[in-house]
């Protein structure tokens, strides 16, 4: 029963992204993501109002209900229904009973790219392990040693809201296991992860790309903010 209103949640969900939908603008949102992914046209404003108008009903579903929620529009053809699932998802972020780093682990590491996992990152697990750092280290660890680069990614970037609560010594530790990692996306979220923070402790930020040689990407896009450091 709960599997069929599920379903019958995720079919309401779909049908009111096709009737937004601009059929016109698909071809160019697919090229955008080098056409890994199938859209409806689905502009953001639009997707945005969708996403209002079902909160009050994912929000009735139990913690356990919206994961499953989460995971099954995970499984739709369109992108737009990833990005109304993640962004639903979200409102249960800091509950215990929502498997929320098991479902992120999935998310993250299915249909992955930049767009869904820059937004689960810091939006989901960050939001998630602000409330309860003591589970951070045991499934970080996890997902460093996966060698899923999208999983390594996001231990980069889950910290980008933390401010200046961030954890520098976390953070030093995945740059120095993933300096060397030859993928582009890792590189750059080292970067973007020591760019952000450098807004609240600059010096550590300067003295770890004194001190680790970084890779030509990551030390640029860290050095943004330090123009004249």
């Amino acid at each position: 029963m709960i599997e069929n209103s599920i379903e019958k949640l995720t079919l309401e969900l779909n049908e009111a992204l096709s009737r937004v939908a601009d059929s016109s603008k698909a071809p160019a949102m697919e090229a955008y993501l080098r056409h890994q992914f199938t859209f409806l046209g689905v502009s953001s404003p639009a997707r945005k109002e969708i996403v209002r108008l079902f909160r009050p009903k994912i929000k009735k579903l139990s913690p356990a209900e919206a994961s499953r929620f989460a995971i099954h529009c995970w499984d739709q053809p369109h992108r737009e229904m990833q990005y109304v699932a993640m962004e639903l998802f979200a409102a249960f972020a800091q509950n215990p009973d929502a498997d929320v780093i098991k479902t992120c682990h999935h998310l993250v590491s299915h249909k992955s790219w930049w767009d869904t996992v820059d937004y689960l990152a810091p939006n989901i697990a960050g939001k998630f392990w602000m409330k309860y750092p003591s589970l951070i280290q045991p499934a970080t660890t996890l997902w460093m040693d996966s060698e899923n680069l999208w999983l390594q990614r996001s231990c980069l970037l889950f910290q980008l809201k933390y401010k200046d609560k961030l954890d520098f010594g976390l953070l030093r530790s995945f740059i120095e296991q993933l300096n060397t990692h030859p993928d582009f996306f890792i590189r750059k979220a080292i970067g973007w992860s020591l760019r952000s923070y450098a807004r609240y402790n600059s010096e550590a930020v300067l003295q770890l790309i004194n001190t680790i040689p970084l890779h030509p990407l990551s030390r640029r896009e860290a050095m943004k903010h330090l123009r004249g450091c």
